[in-house]
């Protein structure tokens, strides 16, 4: 039996008897703008992190989603560019959602993780598996989404965290909201910097040309009509500046600086069993490179995109929801390596919900793309909840979703490459779920089936073109455990781990995909006393191949962090926090180590 046909016997039994993951999302009844996130995910496993959760891994989304998450990083070391791996794919594959809108970059069709601050947001949800059929392009692996809330209550809050730590590590965040019952408003100003210069461990080097820093300003906005009609403006600015490190073997003097700009309005009307809503965005994306940072010269890219959305929710009775989103986004690229260039794409999307019985639902989307710079295809997902018991959940999954090749790959004036397909997939999972009273406990099992991916080869003239080549099949097995008790009124105990085993191989040379690991877990636990908590998290990540052939690896590795919080008064908590523990000596990426043993002081003020 060859392992693809056995691990899908073992999926199959494994819907005998293994539990799986709560659904955990439960906010609170705040207005977001990405509806369809909790409308239509009744039969995906989503993830919600809690505040206590990103307060403790502040600095950068990477952080927060490489210690609670079976998401893998690829970074070039600490505070660099930093590429997600969901469930054996690339980091084009995983798409980013901000407040209803895909924001992977237009130029390489990725997301720098390390360049979002996740203190920035209200609300951060993780969705495996494929949401093409909702989102569009990229999130074939999963999907990331990163929500503000608008309240429309009286009340008037601040809230000020900073962190100081070795190699002249700062992080700041403030966060100040004003609302009413017809008003709200929320402004975020978040600077973070670093030297960065920490030493490679058993070595006599250090990271020379490691400096970063980056400024971001949040503005939330809000005005409520009347009871079925709301107001709400989104701005976002993001300005960012960093060194790029060098390797153990070469130094490095490159630097890169990008800017980003993010606005979306929306009005949301409701009338009797329709609910309307109008979005219109702009998003502008820009960056500079240096290779010598002391010369003036660089190489630069930019692009700029509009977008205009309409939603139609209705609802035929309580069982039954459509839902109708049509919308049009235009796209201008252009760059010093670029050809300038424009795309409009035009998308319909059609979306049900059905409460078929008590016990079982189900979901409907479809989605179809019309435009002049490639063919594509028609998307679709089938959805299925069934609660067997009170407490016991199944969930099933189809959907085929894809990914459009970006402007770099289109324009690129050496080597882009205008007759490309997009990346196309079809996938399944199928998923488990139990909740006791202190406990829950998940096992989900996917397959994913990737043809025409995107892979920049040379030609018969030795240029560097992407071309549609690869067929990928990835597949596994995700668990979750949550655990939370609270003992007495002075004791609470918390525990959260992850486990991940990921198959992703090229089906023509048999062999695993560069840095996708066989195994990936977390785990955090925290232990509270009165006014004092004890907390601590685990990473361990198999060994990654390096080279296409498999020939070349990274071991494994185990790293720890530890931290103790003090509730010195009830709006002040001070806190201290150790990372790598014990002094791991570890690479994400061939000959870019992390920081050995280091340290965090950092304090929160709620008034």
């Amino acid at each position: 039996m060859t392992r693809k046909k056995g691990f899908l016997l073992l999926l199959l039994m494994l819907c005998q008897f293994a539990l799986g993951q709560m659904d955990t999302i439960h906010l609170k009844h705040v207005i977001i703008s990405d509806s369809q996130l909790h409308r239509f995910s009744k039969s995906k496993t989503t993830i919600t992190f809690a505040d206590s959760i990103v307060q403790k891994n502040a600095t950068s989304l990477a952080s927060l989603l490489n210690y609670n998450s079976t998401i893998y990083f690829k970074e070039n070391g600490l505070g660099m560019v930093a590429s997600p791996s969901f469930r054996g794919t690339t980091a084009q594959q995983t798409a980013v959602i901000w407040n209803g809108i895909n924001i992977n970059s237009q130029l390489n069709g990725q997301t720098d993780f390390n360049a979002i601050v996740s203190n920035n947001y209200n609300s951060i949800v993780v969705r495996a598996g494929g949401g093409s059929s909702i989102y569009g392009s990229s999130a074939i692996g999963g999907s990331i989404h990163l929500n503000n809330s608008v309240e429309f209550k009286k009340q008037l809050s601040n809230h000020l965290f900073a962190s100081y730590g070795s190699f002249n590590t700062l992080n700041a965040n403030y966060k100040f909201i004003a609302s009413d019952v017809k008003w709200s408003s929320q402004v975020v100003i978040s600077r973070n910097s670093s030297d960065n210069d920490y030493p490679y461990l058993n070595t006599h080097l250090k990271n020379e040309n490691g400096q970063y820093k980056n400024t971001s300003l949040n503005a939330i906005l809000g005005y409520k009509f009347n009871a079925k009609s709301h107001l709400k403006f989104y701005s976002q600015w993001y300005d960012g500046e960093r060194n790029f490190s060098g390797t153990l073997a070469a130094p490095s003097k490159s630097k890169y600086t990008d800017l980003n700009f993010r606005n979306l309005a929306e009005f949301m009307a409701e009338h009797h069993a329709f609910v309307s809503t109008v979005k219109a965005a702009y998003l502008s994306e820009k960056y500079q490179y240096f290779e010598d940072k002391d010369q003036p010269n660089f190489s630069f890219g930019k692009a700029e995109t509009a977008l205009l959305k309409y939603d139609l929710l209705y609802r035929l009775s309580q069982k039954i929801t459509f839902n109708t989103l049509l919308d049009y986004t235009h796209t201008k690229g252009f760059g010093s390596d670029l050809n300038q260039n424009k795309r409009g794409v035009f998308s319909s999307v059609f979306l049900m919900k059905h409460q078929l019985l008590n016990q079982l639902s189900y979901e409907i989307n479809f989605r179809k793309e019309v435009t002049n710079n490639y063919e594509s295809p028609f998307l679709y997902s089938l959805g299925l909840h069934y609660n067997a018991t009170k407490n016991y959940h199944l969930k099933f999954n189809y959907s085929k979703n894809f990914r459009i090749p970006t402007f770099n790959d289109l324009y690129w004036q050496q080597g882009g490459n205008s007759n490309l397909r997009p990346e196309t997939a079809h996938q399944f999972e199928l998923s488990q779920e139990i909740k006791l009273k202190n406990t829950s406990l998940s096992v989900t099992g996917f397959y994913n089936s990737l043809t025409d991916l995107i892979s920049w080869k040379p030609n018969d003239t030795g240029l560097w073109q992407p071309i549609n080549t690869e067929k990928v099949t990835a597949y596994g097995l995700e668990t979750n455990l949550n655990y939370k008790r609270k003992l007495n009124s002075n004791h609470t105990i918390e525990l959260v781990a992850n486990y991940a085993y990921t198959i992703s191989e090229n089906e023509q040379t048999q062999k695993q995909l560069i840095y996708v690991p066989y195994h990936k877990m977390t785990a955090s636990v925290a232990y509270s006393y009165k006014k004092i908590t004890f907390y601590s998290n685990y990473l361990f990540t198999g060994q990654v191949f390096t080279s296409l052939d498999n020939a070349y690896k990274l071991k494994e590795y185990n790293v720890v962090n530890c931290g103790i919080e003090y509730n010195v008064l009830k709006q002040f908590t001070l806190g201290f926090r150790m990372q790598n523990a014990f002094n791991e000596n570890y690479q994400s990426v061939a000959q870019r180590p992390f920081p050995g043993r280091n340290y965090t002081l950092n304090f929160n003020i709620n008034l």
